[in-house]
């Protein structure tokens, strides 16, 4: 995926993210399309180029969600080159195993986000972020469902090297 492609559908999805959330009425969870994006960025893209669109994507929801700037950043190249490992264990091609696959990249930015707050912020804030986790983990499953086919849509596809003496 290309860079702009990948901030472009980021900022599409955060706008989304946010009008979905607010209308759907959910006070202490929310759909994390953020983390999908990085998780298929674990799966498709080269690590440079990766990691410079989950820094971009994590960027972008540091300046929508109001936290600390950095946090977000911080977190989504971590989810990201965590998942470049993972999917060296894992075989992930079906809609459903990329469900699950963000779904457990969910967990982990969900608990690292809130063990960071529960350091730099005041009592009870990293308690509430964390009894909506299990709501938001499958609102990202459910996300990452429907947003599989999108984002297989903006896949580059790369030239195999097999066929190049023929």
């Amino acid at each position: 995926m290309k860079f702009l492609v990948v901030v472009g559908l980021a900022l599409l999805l955060l706008t989304v993210e946010s009008v979905l959330v607010q209308q759907l009425g959910l006070a202490i969870s929310r759909i994390d399309v953020t983390v999908v994006l990085v998780a298929f960025l674990a799966l498709r893209a080269g690590t440079r180029e990766g990691a410079m669109s989950s820094f971009a994507v994590g960027y972008l929801l540091d300046l929508m969600s109001g936290q600390p700037t950095g946090l977000f950043t911080f977190l989504a190249v971590f989810i990201f080159l965590l998942g470049k490992l993972v999917v060296k264990l894992v075989e992930v091609r079906s809609r459903l195993t990329f469900a699950l696959f963000a779904m457990g990249a969910d967990v982990g930015h969900g608990l690292l986000a809130s063990f960071f707050t529960w350091l730099t912020a005041r009592e009870g804030v990293a308690a509430v972020s964390l009894s909506g986790l299990p709501t938001q983990v499958a609102l990202t499953g459910l996300a990452a469902a429907l947003l599989h086919p999108l984002l297989r849509r903006f896949e580059v596809e790369r030239p195999s090297s097999v066929g190049m003496l023929r």
